[in-house]
């Protein structure tokens, strides 16, 4: 049988529902919600954001080393991509910025949030292709092309696991947990 909600009033009772094992009912408005929701975006995209800051200052830093020179021109190639994408990661990051910029006070927060959204899962996506080049070309330019696509694909791999299957295993068993 599944656990019942308990409507919780104050601290004391979400306590003692959090202590009887039961769900918390959230008593939000759609606005309130719809904060929250954007709170919990922008935290995502701060974390993000500053990875790729990270990753971008890195990648800009290469050319000035004296063995770029030595690069292939596919090396050189896959270089300028992952170059692209970490630009085009940052310019999909502000854009929730942007949007946040023109709606605001238009009353259309929910809006932002869903394109917000939107827009976070694409970066998500160009983060683990991101990582996956540049840990390739990491590999390959120490231990050469052999251990460069292996680095990827473990990578990739990984990140399948980690970033797809995983959540949606926890979210499976959380939601069977709560008979929904």
């Amino acid at each position: 049988m599944g656990k019942r909600a308990v409507p919780v009033h104050s601290g004391k009772d979400r306590t003692r529902a959090a202590e009887a094992g039961a769900s918390v009912e959230r008593r939000e408005t759609a606005l309130e919600k719809t904060d929250r929701n954007w709170n919990d975006l922008l935290q995502e995209l701060r974390v993000l954001q500053t990875g790729i800051q990270i990753l971008t200052g890195f990648l800009l830093t290469l050319p000035f080393q004296p063995r770029f020179r030595e690069l292939s021109p596919a090396q050189i190639l896959v270089y300028l991509a992952l170059v692209v994408m970490s630009v085009l990661i940052t310019a999909l990051l502000m854009s929730a910025v942007v949007m946040h910029r023109t709606f605001f006070q238009r009353r259309i927060k929910s809006e932002l949030v869903r394109s917000s959204d939107a827009l976070l899962r694409i970066t998500i996506v160009l983060v683990g292709l991101i990582l996956i080049g540049t840990l390739s070309l990491i590999f390959d330019l120490v231990l050469g092309a052999g251990a460069g696509l292996f680095a990827g694909a473990s990578l990739t791999a990984v990140l399948t696991v980690l970033w797809g299957f995983l959540p949606r295993l926890i979210r499976r068993r959380a939601l069977h947990r709560r008979g929904g």
